[in-house]
């Protein structure tokens, strides 16, 4: 592929994504990939991949359900062991190639996403909850070592 230049377009389903699909409330929805092969400023082999998608996460403000855009466009040098590494050219990424030379666009597409999903989903519209939950008076006073010293000084 990287000596012929190749170009591949496609898309695929959430729901065929399946390490991505326990992160997502619901697996509806597209994602739409380009993948161009070729060799990179210094001669090495490469692959440039954009990835367009809207994911379904659950807002842990609000627990609703928001779509999160995601747009990746990612230059991955494409490497037979980690000894090459440090001959990529800057703003490449590494990307281990199995030996057999084979590569799983899918699988290459879902990692991406998974690595772009936040650790924390928000919606961008949800609403700052701005409210102190510390304990009641009474809970207070019931949970203290000295409430019942208190209770005998009255008596």
């Amino acid at each position: 592929m990287v000596a012929a230049g190749r170009c591949f377009e496609g898309t695929l389903a959430l729901a065929d994504l399946a390490r991505l699909r326990g992160s997502l409330c619901d697996p509806q929805g597209t994602v739409r990939y380009v993948a161009r092969f070729g060799t990179g400023p210094a001669g090495a082999p490469e692959v440039r991949l954009q990835v367009e998608a809207a994911l379904p996460l659950t807002c842990q403000r609000s627990l609703r359900r928001f779509e999160l855009p995601v747009r990746l466009e990612l230059a991955l040098g494409l490497l037979r062991d980690e000894a090459g590494e440090a001959a990529l050219p800057p703003g490449h990424e590494p990307l281990l190639v199995p030996a057999d030379g084979q590569l799983r666009l899918a699988d290459l597409v879902e990692d991406e996403l998974i690595l772009a999903l936040p650790v924390v989903p928000v919606a961008p519209d949800a609403e700052v909850v701005e409210r102190t939950f510390g304990p009641s008076a009474e809970e207070t006073a019931r949970t203290s070592p000295f409430a019942a010293l208190a209770g005998w000084k009255k008596e």
